[in-house]
């Protein structure tokens, strides 16, 4: 029974999945997130948001949630080469 639900919540959760355009998108790359963890997706929107100007970020998460901060500076890496070689 728990191994049913375990193999289960991806699909249950991807319900959950917010719509396109919103904040867990992520951003302007064509990066496939799928796997990671709600927190880094978000965190990656972010800083793919923010490498076109104007910082996007949740301080006090950056600080406390390494997820959402690791996210918010692979998005923030990735979109400013993907904007440089435009």
């Amino acid at each position: 029974m728990a191994a049913g639900i375990f193999l289960l919540a991806p699909a249950l959760l991807a319900g959950c999945a917010a719509p396109s355009g919103s904040r867990s998108d992520s951003g302007s790359a064509n990066v496939n997130l799928n796997g990671y963890p709600v927190a880094f997706k978000q965190g990656y929107s972010d800083g793919c948001n923010s490498a076109g100007g104007g910082t996007l970020r949740d301080r006090t998460r950056f600080k406390s949630d390494s997820q959402y901060a690791q996210g918010w500076r692979d998005g923030y890496d990735i979109c400013t080469r993907q904007s440089q070689r435009r």
